[in-house]
């Protein structure tokens, strides 16, 4: 049975669609996992920080929410972002990684 909000125009098509609360709600938590379990040094994490302070700023005013989320979520977005003011903004990529064998001088 297809959700209320989903507008599909194919029967058969099995992706699941969330009202726009519901959506940002799953996508800021899945952001949070993959921050979490992200290394340190791994490249993207500061870019998920930054797009979790934005869902979860958007989360805080969001009409569907709960006076209560809406201040937990407005809580947690002032963490975040103090959180990403803490952290050196790396310019450019990042360091080479050390490799396992010497680059060749030239192909033979």
């Amino acid at each position: 049975m297809r959700h209320p909000h989903c507008e599909a125009s194919d029967p058969d098509d099995d992706r699941v669609c969330l009202p726009s609360v519901e959506a940002l709600t799953a996508g800021t938590l899945a952001l949070m996992t993959g921050y979490a379990q992200a290394p340190v040094d791994c490249p993207n994490r500061s870019l998920m920080a930054r797009k979790l302070v934005s869902n979860l700023f958007f989360l805080s005013g969001h009409p569907q929410v709960s006076p209560p989320m809406r201040a937990m979520a407005a809580n947690l977005h002032t963490r975040w972002q103090h959180s990403l003011e803490d952290t050196p903004v790396q310019d450019g990529p990042p360091e080479p990684t050390p490799l396992w064998h010497r680059v060749a001088a030239g192909v033979h």
